[in-house]
């Protein structure tokens, strides 16, 4: 599939989500340098009295260091329907869920969509690493970064044809040592701002410790750890404080190395095994979306590079439609650890984005 950028007209109005980090500070310092008639707003995920407020401060003091309109806007209520409940019912049925990229489709986008309309914005943009392509095909589709250590595309997988129409994501050609320089250059107050956490809602201890706060303790029933015949060789604690390829924090003495298999919510238990065990050249998905093409058609085969978390770097694979819910992927390669929660992104050979799925199974044949 060959590709094409995006040619904007930059006298349009644009509304940046800033995150009062570096990145979506330069994003917006770049449209504004372009020419765009340019808004910073940051979306309040959190409630009132959180650590995270310091977050709209940092993004006000960037916004008015680039001279732009800001504005906060909450989102807790959308926040919480569409993120942090999921997540955790998601851990308690024994899956490893995908937060940002449910956020990213279902709260930022249609938020940042809904207020550009509010301002009468033509785009929105964010500070994410990767862009937006027009296919052969005429359809849109996000291309991972030219900075291949940031790229974050994986995390918008999700996005639809209207959205990815009015986005502009600014910072897909560049590193985050260029982005940092910009932002030293321009006096950007947050040029050397650390890289913020993997999951912004768990701000204190784990994401187990955050489950039990929201769902309480009696989700955390005990059961038994298996090995692959049966044969119990221990408890656990519960199986949402455990994902699939863990291996630290499981308290089994065997007397070698064993990691989380798998994850059987209906028998409470968890099954064990050796690395070697973790490897699969097949997995099953549901949830199926597509984004570089309309659609695959029952039956159908396609040729992709298949991502199974966001820090897998992809392998080869052929994905079939097997039915209008669910694919499956087989993969050149066996892959490590497939967790079911978690999305299988397929790109095509120039690093755009074909569609995704929900893993639901893995098939363990080697």
């Amino acid at each position: 599939m060959t590709e094409e950028k995006i040619l904007l007209n930059n006298k349009h109005k644009v509304v940046v989500g800033m995150s009062g980090g570096v990145d979506s500070a330069v994003a917006a310092w770049l449209l504004k340098n372009q020419g765009f008639d340019t808004v910073g707003v940051t979306l309040r995920t959190w409630e009132s009295g959180s650590n995270r407020c310091c977050e709209i401060d940092e993004a006000r003091r960037s916004a008015q260091k680039l001279g732009i309109p800001y504005y906060p806007w909450n989102a807790v209520k959308e926040f919480r329907e569409y993120v942090t409940k999921p997540f955790a019912a998601e851990y308690v049925a024994g899956r490893t869920p995908n937060p940002c990229v449910e956020c990213n489709r279902y709260v930022k986008w249609d938020m940042l969509l809904h207020i550009a309309d509010v301002l009468q914005a033509d785009y929105v943009a964010s500070g994410h690493y990767a862009s937006v392509v027009r296919a052969d095909n005429g359809r849109l589709a996000i291309r991972r970064a030219t900075d291949t250590r940031k790229d974050q595309s994986y995390m918008l997988c999700r996005l639809t044809q209207e959205q990815l129409a009015r986005t502009i994501l600014p910072l897909g050609e560049l590193t985050k040592q260029q982005v940092r320089q910009i932002a030293a250059d321009t006096g950007i107050v947050v040029a050397d701002k650390a890289e913020s956490q993997e999951i912004c809602f768990v701000t204190e201890g784990n994401y187990a410790d955050y489950i039990e706060q929201e769902c309480g303790a009696k989700i955390f029933a005990a059961g038994n750890f298996t090995d692959e015949t049966g044969k119990i060789v221990g408890r656990h604690k519960g199986i949402a404080c455990y994902t699939v390829g863990q291996r630290k924090g499981l308290g089994l003495a065997l007397g070698y190395p064993v990691y989380v298999k798998r994850i059987d919510a209906a028998k409470n238990e968890i099954i064990v095994g050796r690395e070697a065990s973790l490897y699969t050249d097949e997995i099953f998905c549901g949830s199926l979306s597509f984004m570089g093409i309309a659609d695959l058609a029952i039956g159908e085969k396609i040729a992709a590079l298949v991502k199974i978390r966001y820090a897998h770097g992809g392998e080869h694979a052929v994905v079939e439609r097997l039915n209008q819910e669910t694919a499956r992927i087989v993969f050149a390669e066996a892959v490590r650890a497939p967790a079911p929660g978690q999305s299988a992104v397929f790109y095509d050979e120039t690093g755009s984005i074909i569609g995704s799925g929900k893993i639901l199974t893995a098939g363990f044949s080697r």
